[in-house]
């Protein structure tokens, strides 16, 4: 299992190691080509949001009967695949990513696992990518640079179904939402979060919650 992974070191621990590992080990199965992903991001130092939130984004998109998803943010496919097995057979996942060799990478990783017929590949930037695709969505996953965070909402919330799901990764980031952290790098980039969960918070379509998984999770419900 790949270890927890944020951008730099973080402000506080957000879950407690001892209850990350057992939750990990509830979590042991056989997924030969998710466990490549996961060592291919170990070698790499390659952000992806592992196995905890992967499954997580799995049983959310599962249980809302999810056909249609748009990750605006990819990287080499790790996410989508867990999508992948949401949506099954007739599904679709549209994967974004700026990298086409990245999403090279997707595309074999995927196919290998199974899911031919249940991806499609957009190289590019995801905030032009939405506008791109008709109709409604019933997830949109969100996990791109966290200074668009607010942006991605505004794109995303007018495009998803009602009872359907936007979800967001490293809402917590780091714990910097919550404790101030004199050592931040990326200030701008915090307050981008911020401004985004805030907007998601205060939009009456939406019933909100975070997951304190890894960097924390997003969950806002459409329900008018």
């Amino acid at each position: 299992m790949v270890p927890t992974r944020t951008p730099y070191a973080r402000a506080v621990d957000i879950v407690n190691s001892e209850v990350e590992r057992y939750m990990e080990d509830l979590l042991a199965g056989e997924h030969p080509i998710a466990e490549e992903m996961e060592r291919v991001a170990e070698e790499r130092d390659f952000p992806i949001v592992d196995r905890l939130v992967g499954v997580t984004l799995e049983v959310l998109a599962r249980s809302i009967g999810a056909k249609r998803v748009l990750e605006m943010g990819s990287g080499y496919g790790y996410s989508a695949y867990w999508f992948a097995r949401a949506v099954g057979d007739g599904g679709e996942v549209h994967m974004t990513e700026g990298d086409a060799e990245n999403q090279k990478q997707a595309l074999d990783y995927l196919g290998r696992a199974g899911f031919n017929g249940r991806f499609h590949s957009h190289v590019g930037n995801a905030l032009e990518i939405i506008d791109e695709l008709d109709g409604e969505l019933d997830v949109v996953f969100c996990d791109i640079d966290k200074g668009d965070y607010p942006s991605a909402w505004k794109k995303a919330s007018e495009r998803i179904r009602v009872g359907g799901l936007y979800l967001c990764d490293n809402v917590l980031w780091s714990g910097r939402v919550a404790v101030e952290d004199p050592e931040d790098r990326r200030p701008e980039w915090t307050r981008a979060v911020k401004e985004h969960n805030r907007a998601i918070a205060a939009d009456e379509r939406y019933r909100s919650t975070m997951i304190p998984t890894r960097d924390g999770v997003m969950v806002a419900l459409r329900v008018g």
